[in-house]
């Protein structure tokens, strides 16, 4: 419900502010507005995307949790797209998602709305303790696990009668 009050909302707005800040300050100025608007967020976009991405980069090889980082990538990802639509309140949203601080702000407003159980890259509780993993073949050094198996016949193999294409 909240998706379609967007998609009915938001190009209304558009409309409404194209035509009061056209009419203020004209239709070549405010075409000027959206192109520059649109350069400048690109150009802010490509910035805070680096960035995010090496404290992504920075998270992996610390073995931090990624999640903070990810969610920025995807805010000015999400900014970009908002930046490029021509309209002054798609602009002001997107400029609002390329503030840092805001972003953290979202972040921990949306972080208090959703559970996560467990997050972990450690090894796991038990790991590398003798008797407490699989059995393995040779000592325990090694990627070999033992065990035995035998195919057990279904009621469907049983059944199964030869394909007209195997008679001769």
């Amino acid at each position: 419900m909240w998706l379609f009050i967007a998609f009915l909302a938001v190009p209304l707005i558009e409309i409404t502010l194209f035509v009061q800040i056209g009419g203020a300050i004209g239709l070549g100025w405010t075409l000027v507005t959206v192109v520059l608007t649109a350069i400048l967020g690109t150009f802010l976009v490509r910035n805070q995307g680096a960035l995010a991405m090496s404290q992504l980069r920075a998270s992996f090889s610390e073995l931090q949790d990624p999640t903070e980082p990810l969610v920025h990538g995807a805010m000015i990802l999400f900014s970009g797209a908002l930046l490029l639509t021509p309209g002054f309140f798609t602009d002001a949203v997107g400029f609002l998602l390329l503030v840092p601080a805001f972003r953290t702000s979202v972040f921990h407003a949306v972080r208090k709305r959703v559970n996560v159980q467990t997050f972990s890259t450690g090894p796991h509780p038990g790991a590398g303790r003798p008797g407490t993993g699989p059995r393995r073949g040779n000592g325990g050094n090694g990627d070999i696990i033992d065990g035995e198996y035998s195919e057990v016949p279904t009621d469907a193999d049983r059944i199964r009668k030869p394909s007209g294409w195997t008679d001769h």
